[in-house]
């Protein structure tokens, strides 16, 4: 009977991505953008009262990854088409395509390397990522030229990247200090800019730690040698 209870939440993760599709399709962007980011709240819950309970199984790491790619590759990819995607013709198809895509390679390669990488995320994981592009629209901002095919593009390839992650469990890849003040800073500005845009600048900034964590990492072994 307990095994039931994550499963729940893991389903209520399906649900809030479906329900986002749809809000999509009746035109209404920040729901649905809300959606995606709820549907997160339910994913970060599932597992650990799966650990709580101590019904951790195969069967729900397998369900998790299903819901997953719904409620952030192809509800997000389907939000950032109908935004402003869809101006580009063919090639807003393609960049829906990549990113839903790529997000389902980003969970497979996970799931395989379960046991292998420990105490970070290889690539930028699928919620963050679809939640980055989420909250974007939800700002209502539409960049001119070819700006917004290029942000999904970037984070489409930042899932299935070698860039390291932090997964802020106390162990694993360390958080360089410099990193650190230049992610601070540019969510700072984010919020100067935008005083609304709290959470596209938590979510932005968590994906350009990454980059610049694995970049100052990168540097001081080469320096090291």
């Amino acid at each position: 009977m307990r095994s039931i209870i994550p499963n729940m939440f893991t389903s209520l993760n399906l649900i809030f991505g479906v329900l986002s599709i749809l809000a999509t399709f009746s035109g209404y962007f920040t729901t649905a953008a809300l959606l995606i980011v709820a549907a997160m709240i339910a994913d970060g819950i599932d597992g650990r009262v799966a650990r709580y309970f101590k019904v951790s199984s195969e069967f729900g790491k397998e369900l998790d990854s299903l819901c997953d790619l719904v409620s952030f590759g192809v509800a997000p990819a389907i939000l950032s088409y109908a935004f402003l995607l869809k101006d580009f013709g063919n090639a807003g198809y393609a960049v829906t395509a990549i990113f839903a895509t790529c997000g389902a390679l980003r969970l497979a390669r996970f799931n395989v390397n379960t046991g292998v990488v420990k105490g970070y995320f290889m690539g930028l994981p699928i919620p963050a990522a679809g939640c980055v592009v989420a909250t974007f629209v939800m700002l209502g901002y539409k960049p001119s030229g070819w700006w917004f095919p290029l942000m999904v593009t970037i984070f489409a390839y930042l899932m299935v990247s070698t860039v390291k992650y932090p997964d802020f469990k106390g162990k694993g890849e360390n958080i360089k200090m410099i990193p650190a003040i230049i992610t601070l800073l540019v969510g700072g500005y984010i919020l100067f800019v935008d005083h609304s845009a709290v959470l596209f600048a938590i979510f932005f900034s968590y994906a350009l730690l990454g980059i610049l964590n694995t970049i100052f990492d990168l540097f001081s072994k080469q320096s090291a040698v």
